[in-house]
Order: C-alpha cells, then structure tokens, then sequence
C-alpha cells in the first residue's frame, strides 16, 4: 500500500472527526434535518452530508488522484487506481440522539471487497481508532488485536432486531444473550477485540460502504466475515449490492450460526 494514500485517508478521517464534533457542539439542533436524497436511496441527513463534504473537498485537492465511493454521493471518479470507499457516519441515529456509538468508515480498495488493503474505523463518541492493514493485522489504538478462537462459555452477540429482523435472527435471540448497538462498522470491530463473540444480520440490507474497512479489520484480526450462509463474503465496489453478515474469531461459530439460515 503506498504510504502516501494511507496518510490521506488518515487526514480525511482525522478531518472528519473534526468537523463532526464542531456540529455536535454548535449545530446540534441540525443533526437530524434531511437535506437531500443519497445515491444509495435513503434520506441524507446534515450530519452525513458535512462529513462527506469534508471527503470532497479533500479529495478534490490532493495530488494523488483516488476516487470515492460514498452512500451520499454515491462513486465519484478522480480518475484513480484506488477507490475510498466511505461511510462518512456510520450509526447516523445513534449520532442524532446522542448515543456514544457512531463512526467514520474508510477504506482503501479496487474493485472488490477481497482486494481492500487499508481501513480505519474511528469511533467519533469515544475516539477509539481501529485501524487495519492487508498483511500487517489489526490494530485498536496502535495496539495490535488479535481475535479470540474460543468465544466465551455464555456467548455475546450483536445482531439487528426491529425492521431489519427475521424469524431465524429471532431464534438466535432467544437462544443467546443479545446487544442491538445500531452501527455495524464498530459492532464488527467489537468482535474484533473480543468483546462480542459474534455479529449477525441476516437481512440482505448492508451495503459495502458499511463494511468494508470492518472487514478488513476482523480478517486481519484472525476472524472470519461470511454472509448468513457461511460463504466467505465478497463484493463489488458499488451501492448496488446489498448482503447478509456474520462476523465471528471462528470457522464452527460460522457453521453453527450459518446451519440455522439454511434450514
């Protein structure tokens, strides 16, 4: 990975961050107002699109040409190798009401989820940073994380209830003892560091922009991302698709959560 793409995601995150946390403190009244629709179909909110902007405006100025793929503006062609694929605030809600559990997402990749080599995952609540390198690992707040092979004797999952629910995901429910945290970036990261043994969605909603670094940072960790049927997931580089996820630091908890799917 050329150092000089990693600097400037890290600038655009760090940037971001910055612009974020001056809105909560001085326009926390506009947070919530939708001011547009993305390119992924859904309302973009004033804390999303000043995130984005921020991206923009960045990416517009750099020497090194990189396009963005952002659920806002959707793919914006810089004429680059490489694609920033950028959820400016993953956890957009938590964010409107206060809940300190929402992030920037980036990543750097190609084509495909498979060929991402970088990601940062920054919680803006707590400034917890989860940064991941393709061969070089994982590493939460410089420090280098590796995820545990034998989840817990009683395990912990994250999964997404409510309108993004399904009778499967309700059986692991009641089978488990459940967090829903609402920002899928950091819920992944959470399983990363061990402190969630698993993360489940078993709808088909979340896109690329979601995940991408998340994922990078679970596999680097040593743990698998698969969609809800095992097979390890993989995707294009476009708002386009849509997929189910389990996150999990081993293959039989993949097996297991994965054989209730497919009944």
């Amino acid at each position: 990975m050329d150092e000089e793409i990693k600097i400037l995601a890290q600038q655009i995150v760090k940037k971001i961050d910055r612009k974020v946390r001056s809105a909560i403190k001085s326009d926390s009244h506009k947070l919530s107002k939708t001011i547009d629709i993305g390119a992924d179909g859904t309302p973009t909110k004033y804390i999303d699109k000043i995130a984005e902007e921020v991206a923009l405006k960045e990416l517009k100025k750099s020497k090194i040409p990189v396009n963005l793929l952002s659920e806002e503006a959707g793919f914006v062609d810089f004429h680059g190798s490489y694609v920033f694929i950028l959820d400016p605030i993953d956890g957009t809600r938590n964010a409107m009401r206060g809940i300190p559990f929402f992030s920037i997402s980036l990543a750097v990749g190609k084509k495909m989820l498979s060929d991402v080599s970088y990601g940062i995952v920054k919680n803006v609540a707590t400034g917890d940073e989860f940064i991941a390198e393709k061969n070089q690992g994982a590493f939460y707040n410089k420090k280098q994380v590796v995820i545990p092979d034998m989840p817990a004797s009683e395990l912990l999952f994250s999964v997404s209830i409510g309108k993004y629910n399904d009778s499967i995901t309700r059986t692991i429910t009641n089978q488990n003892v459940i967090r829903s945290l609402g920002c899928a970036s950091l819920e992944m990261c959470m399983v990363a560091i061990g402190a969630l043994d698993g993360y489940i969605v078993g709808k088909e909603f979340l896109r690329v922009t979601d995940i991408a670094a998340s994922t990078l940072f679970v596999r680097q960790a040593g743990g698998i991302v698969a969609n809800k049927y095992g097979k390890k997931l993989d995707m294009s580089l476009t708002l386009d698709e849509r997929t189910s996820v389990i996150a999990t630091g081993n293959q039989h908890l993949v097996d297991s959560i994965s054989r209730d799917f497919m009944i």
